[in-house]
């Protein structure tokens, strides 16, 4: 038999599936955030083109049955022009209980991380923290272990592609996904970083790396009371990193079952947070807290009439 665009047998129209898995986007690119994006990145650099445009036509159609993820697997059938749906596989390595003893440890480490994961957020940077303890977050472009039970020869097949855009996308909807994918789900993730310290693993650093101090009583420190707690060439500016949210403590404390009129505390909070923290508008010139025609007092203009 002639070997048709997919270099195996004539193309054909898949059967058509009742209730399946579709693609949210019916056009243009899959994966809007960050780390969806990064994942699809890694697909098309890797992937035949013209099977990646087949396998968004097969996840925008509806065409896979079914898609579980679990700890270094992802699983799915695909139904195509067969009346049995193909068996999919992805996999990666997923990580061991120590690996992610050491993930938790340099995530809890730094407080912003920990709170905007602790929100349910996915911050940037979780990619370098994760580089740095040597387990990348994303596998590499030769680290995926694909597997399809359909003839094409092509790799990844349109099956597969459909596969990986539905993932992307699963991901877009819940970046603990991503972690989950590498061994450790997210109540779990959540419960280490509640449970942890909050302060640096390196010996001798605390928060944000500042040096720690040793608490020592005052009747044992009057011979050297004024001598530095530290050395002076460690006493340095701690290096600049991205400025905590107004609402980080918030982000970081178990929610109180308060409510003020049916809503929760914190939802009453977080805006007050934020809005303490803006900056005071910029004064115009000329502007004083003297009264000067049109002036502001504390960043409001004053209601009053001008001053003769």
């Amino acid at each position: 038999m002639p070997a048709g665009r997919d270099g195996w047998f004539e193309a054909s129209r898949p059967i058509r599936v009742e209730n399946g898995i579709r693609a949210r986007t019916a056009r243009g690119s899959i994966g809007q955030r960050w780390w969806s994006r990064r994942f699809v990145d890694i697909l098309e650099r890797v992937c035949d083109k013209g099977r990646l445009t087949r396998g968004r036509a097969y996840a925008r159609a509806g065409q896979v049955v079914d898609l579980d993820l679990g700890p270094g697997e992802a699983r799915a059938h695909v139904q195509g022009s067969r009346p049995r749906p193909y068996d999919v596989r992805v996999r990666i390595r997923a990580y061991g209980r120590d690996e992610w003893d050491r993930l938790t440890a340099a995530l809890a480490s730094r407080a912003l991380y920990r709170a905007k994961l602790l929100a349910g957020e996915m911050p940037t940077e979780i990619e370098e923290v994760f580089d740095e303890c040597g387990l990348p977050l994303f596998p590499a472009e030769d680290a995926l272990d694909m597997s399809c039970s359909c003839p094409d020869w092509g790799f990844p097949c349109k099956h597969l592609s459909a596969v990986l855009y539905l993932l992307a996308e699963s991901f877009d909807d819940d970046p603990f996904l991503v972690l989950a994918w590498r061994g450790l789900d997210r109540e779990t993730l959540l419960g280490a970083l509640r449970a942890a310290p909050a302060g640096g693993t390196a010996a001798g650093l605390g928060a944000a790396g500042r040096p720690e101090v040793a608490d020592v009583p005052f009747a044992e420190r009057l011979a050297d009371f004024y001598e530095p707690g530290v050395s002076p060439a460690r006493l340095r500016e701690p290096p600049a990193g991205a400025p905590a949210p107004p609402d980080l403590l918030l982000r970081l404390l178990d929610p109180p079952p308060v409510k003020a009129r049916h809503i929760p505390i914190l939802d009453l909070l977080r805006p007050a947070y934020r809005r303490l923290a803006e900056p005071p508008p910029d004064e115009a010139p000329g502007d004083s807290l003297g009264g000067a025609p049109g002036g502001r007092v504390s960043g409001r203009r004053s209601s009053g009439a001008p001053s003769p």
